[in-house]
């Protein structure tokens, strides 16, 4: 069974630093390429930014590049997100998932196992 579990979030000060974790099992996560994705209040899914398996190469939404670095540790079947110089549009719940910048994640949040997220809040 595919389990994500998301963790790091938290209440943060515009340009402060966060680093989201989120733990897999269930499936040949260093094969897989997976996603960071947020939902911002009254939001639909975004993608947020994506890292191939073995060798990845990392993928961004323009919004967050230059301040967000994903990575991944296939030993320990974590998947991370660095978020440096966070801004209040960052606020969001992000989810990390399975799929690319390609995947309508609205689709697949109703047909697969998803996680139940970790709040990012920034404000003064």
């Amino acid at each position: 069974e595919v389990q994500l579990v998301e963790s790091g979030g938290g209440l943060v000060q515009p340009g402060g630093s966060l680093r989201l974790s989120c733990a897999a099992s269930g499936f040949s996560f260093s094969w897989s390429i997976m996603s960071w994705v947020r939902q911002a209040p009254g939001k639909g899914l975004e993608w947020v930014s994506s890292i191939n398996g073995v060798g990845g190469a990392p993928d961004y939404v323009d919004s967050v590049k230059g301040r967000f670095t994903i990575s991944r540790d296939n030993a320990k079947s974590t998947l991370y997100l660095q978020m440096n110089n966070l801004k209040p549009e960052d606020t969001a719940v992000y989810y990390c998932a399975l799929g690319s910048r390609y995947t309508d994640y609205s689709i697949y949040k109703a047909n697969n196992p998803w996680g139940r997220g970790t709040q990012v809040t920034v404000s003064s």
